[in-house]
């Protein structure tokens, strides 16, 4: 199993920047491809960006192309989202997730809050 830990959120303020991190323990000689959710206040969960595990695919939501990137360090086991040009609307808890090969992300961090500030 593999265990998720994000950290980096924040109150920042509109047009700043942040960086988030996964940190992931346990199996993680498993390969996997990492995504990234948020979940706004009153809002279902959605989905932000996603790397495999080579780094060598990447995919984003409309909504932070541009502006979001995302990226990992195998050899650190650690993920990030570096989030520029944030807006208020960008505010929600981000999670870390991992998928297995399965097509589903079954493993999940705790999240952290990310406040934008207007």
């Amino acid at each position: 199993q593999v265990q998720l830990v994000e950290s980096g959120g924040g109150l920042v303020q509109a047009g700043g920047s942040l960086r988030l991190s996964c940190a992931a323990s346990g199996r993680t000689f498993i390969t996997y491809t990492m995504g990234w959710f948020r979940q706004a206040p009153g809002k279902e969960r959605e989905f932000v960006a996603a790397i495999n595990w080579s780094g060598s695919w990447k995919n984003y939501a409309d909504s932070v192309k541009g502006r979001f990137t995302i990226s990992r360090d195998n050899a650190k086991n650690t993920g990030y989202l570096q989030m520029n040009s944030l807006k208020p609307e960008d505010t929600a808890v981000y999670y870390c997730a991992a998928d297995f090969g399965r097509g589903n992300y079954d493993t999940w961090g705790q999240g952290t809050q990310v406040t934008v500030s207007s």
